[in-house]
């Protein structure tokens, strides 16, 4: 057997050449429809589309789009039965709508999943459905029901499609350190939570950092949010090679973000597919966004860190044997994501990965990855350990220069 080194610019060539030919030839095939589209939810437009047509007390209601520092000042207005009202008269928008105070949004995503849970029961035991579309009936039910677990804190869901949804852990309007978890490709409903191998799922990542973050710095009051509430891409076809996705998955990022109720400082943890989102949302995140944390990016869609145009602090990390470093990290007609966010070139602050264990095991309790991630959730950045063993992605942070976790 022949032997190749790895490392040859000239295999790196190739590489990306042969990647980019098997791109082309996928769009030659299956057209460049391969990127799909969506059209808006039918059901929380129509929840939608009847708040701005309702009225309270003989006043019509704000713009839904109206911005949530508006939207806040009115719902602020309001009684609690007046809230309540609303809260069942429009769920599905109420509990999507940023600047809707989150306790309210709780109660009617609460609501809008009940009903959702209701059609997909009755449509277990549709006989005009074949028995695929039963059994995903199935699968859907008993996830709404899931959902609905007492003490779950569901701060967006959107039912069309294989679907949105994005959960709170901790209390979100008095965490004094917010955390925000982005995943990658294949993210829906049905993989929102996973029994197996469940820190490969947002639930599992967000729940992981989030008792770690309380085990980092146990007087800080922190919140995770499991963000899925975004049409990501269909397996690791064109949709996963090009920006699309990412593009209209950081305008309603940026809303959320611009939303958050109070003033604590927020860390972005982006994974996969999720780093390049957060790579195209950095230029327009507020400035109450201090960290942008990427694991197993395969590229933030710039050159160089300093091209997110961000104040926020960069970081990355690779495990050594996470498959996402053979792809080649180049961009070359919208395809492709950029440049290495752990390479030396694009000076994001590296951080050590040891024992993730592949592409998706950097949420996993016991690892450096997840111990880094909660040092940055809770600002103990004297406490991150960096990828070559010294204090390189440290400098420049106050107190962090020496400092080496026990």
């Amino acid at each position: 057997m022949t032997s190749f080194d790895t490392s040859s610019p000239q295999l790196n060539v190739w590489r990306a050449m042969l990647a980019l030919a098997v791109v082309f030839v996928m769009l030659a095939t299956t057209g460049w429809t391969a990127l799909r589209t969506h059209r808006e939810s039918s059901e929380l437009q129509a929840s939608l589309d009847k708040w701005r047509h309702g009225s309270l007390h003989g006043l019509r209601l704000p713009d839904p789009e109206a911005g949530p520092a508006r939207l806040s000042r009115f719902f602020a207005t309001l009684s609690a039965h007046d809230r309540t009202r609303l809260v069942h008269r429009y769920p599905l928008a109420v509990g999507n709508m940023n600047g809707a105070p989150v306790d309210l949004r709780y109660r009617a995503n609460h609501l809008a999943l009940e009903q959702e849970r209701a059609t997909e029961r009755e449509r277990m035991h549709d006989s005009r459905l074949s028995t695929a579309g039963q059994q995903d009936a199935g699968r859907r039910m008993h996830r709404y029901e899931s959902l609905l677990t007492p003490g779950r804190q569901i701060l967006s869901f959107d039912p069309e499609g294989t679907g949105r949804i994005s959960e709170v852990f901790g209390n979100l309007t008095r965490a004094e350190r917010i955390s925000v978890v982005v995943p990658g490709v294949d993210t829906d409903l049905l993989t929102f939570q996973k029994t197996n191998r469940p820190y490969t799922a947002p639930v599992g990542m967000a729940k992981a950092l989030y008792a770690q973050e309380r085990a980092t710095r146990p007087a800080t009051r922190t919140a995770v949010i499991a963000w899925a509430d975004y049409t990501s891409p269909d397996g690791l076809g064109v949709d996963a090679a090009t920006g699309l996705r990412a593009a209209e998955g950081s305008l309603r990022l940026n809303a959320l973000l611009r939303a958050l109720p109070g003033g604590a400082p927020v860390s972005m943890f982006c994974h996969s597919y999720g780093s390049v989102l957060c790579g195209v949302a950095a230029p327009g995140m507020p400035r109450r966004v201090t960290d942008i944390a990427v694991a197993a990016s395969p590229g933030m869609r710039v050159s160089k860190a300093a091209h997110l145009d961000t104040a926020a602090r960069v970081w990355a990390m690779r495990d050594a044997t996470d498959w996402i470093a053979d792809v080649p990290y180049l961009e070359l007609g919208g395809l492709g994501h950029g440049a290495d966010p752990v390479s030396a070139a694009f000076g994001a602050r590296v951080l050590s990965a040891e024992d993730a264990q592949g592409h998706a095991g950097y949420f996993r309790p016991g690892t450096d990855s997840l111990r880094n991630l909660a040092d940055i959730g809770t600002g103990a950045y004297a406490e991150v350990t960096c990828a070559d063993g010294t204090a390189a992605c440290r400098a420049d942070l106050p107190g962090a220069k020496t400092a080496q976790r026990a």
